[in-house]
């Protein structure tokens, strides 16, 4: 697809991603193919940042280590073992640095990644194109503080992240019409907080619902994109929810790939969703304690709890329960 609209927006950017001091931003690019390095340092350059390292993903683990950019790119398709070493390693000095990591992998090598990346919380994007790497981008430059966006107030600010989310969406359905395919759904700005509860939690923990009503539940929601577009109904987060509600009740683990196909949206997508809700404490990181390579999603205790009085809930409230699949 064209490059266009994205030439565009980062030239727009161009002088806005600088520090408190106005010194532009530095990023660090490690992939493997050298193609996609340049490709990548270009896309960075006509942003206005600087390129502090671009190397082979192996450089990560040579050498003694080196300072970082602000934010982190790193290409890593295969999960093989050097890869996957230089990329634990590569997550454990972003989270001591305060780096922003972006990983780039493949579907076949989501697992391996996913549990490696244990640290720094990074932004996982599964078989990106160019578009949705510089929207990563300029979403780890938002999270930085004191970053000087053109001095701008906070509402040109939202208006400037809003203008990368909506580039997003452009990018997604150009693609889609290109390729013949349908519209899988739209990413959208993650701003999740877990509410306080308006009441206290009684003593005793309610029990989970019937795993067989949850998964009923499921498939009636499931249902709707038969007759609509699925885009429609996108509620990632609601339908994950559901799905470990139901593992739970089943006492079965949920893999990173189940969850991310339960959400019924694109796995980048999917995977910024469970970040931040492993982030705002409604779901946890579960390791496998047989395979490194893998880890589980689960819900936190709070989550389960608030999950097990929902259906309760529906179930004091006859005229509620008859619209729960909703």
């Amino acid at each position: 697809m064209s490059q266009a609209p994205f030439a565009h927006a980062l030239a727009a950017a161009r002088p806005s991603a600088n520090d408190s001091a106005g010194i532009p931003m530095a990023v660090s690019i490690f992939a493997d193919e050298p193609g996609l390095r340049e490709q990548l340092k270009e896309d960075v350059e006509g942003a206005g940042l600087t390129v502090r390292d671009c190397a082979p993903l192996a450089d990560c683990l040579s050498g003694p280590p080196r300072p970082m950019g602000e934010v982190v790119l790193c290409e890593c398709p295969s999960a093989d073992g050097a890869g996957l070493a230089a990329l634990a390693r590569l997550d454990e000095r972003a989270r001591r640095a305060g780096t922003h990591l972006i990983v780039s992998t493949g579907a076949a090598s989501l697992e391996a990644v996913f549990a490696c990346c244990d640290q720094s919380l990074p932004q996982i994007l599964v078989d990106p194109t160019r578009a949705e790497r510089a929207i990563a981008v300029g979403r780890a430059l938002a999270r930085i503080p004191n970053l000087r966006l053109r001095d701008l107030s906070q509402g040109d600010r939202a208006a400037l992240l809003q203008l990368n989310e909506q580039l997003g969406v452009i990018s997604r359905r150009l693609e889609s019409r290109g390729e013949g395919g349908s519209i899988q759904g739209e990413d959208r700005v993650l701003r999740f907080e877990s509410p306080a509860p308006a009441v206290a939690w009684q003593a005793e923990p309610a029990p989970l619902p019937n795993p067989q009503r949850v998964r009923r539940i499921i498939r009636q929601r499931q249902l709707r994109t038969r007759y609509f577009d699925a885009g429609l109904f996108a509620d990632p987060a609601w339908d994950m929810l559901l799905d470990l509600t139901a593992a739970a009740a089943e006492n079965t683990r949920v893999s990173v790939t189940s969850l991310c196909i339960a959400s019924g949206v694109p796995p980048t997508t999917a995977l910024r969703w469970i970040a931040q809700m492993v982030e705002s404490g409604l779901l946890r990181r579960v390791p496998d304690p047989a395979d490194r390579r893998r880890a589980f999603i689960a819900l936190a205790d709070e989550a389960k709890e608030a999950m097990a009085r929902y259906f309760a809930a529906l179930d004091h409230t006859p005229a509620l329960n008859a619209v729960a699949a909703e």
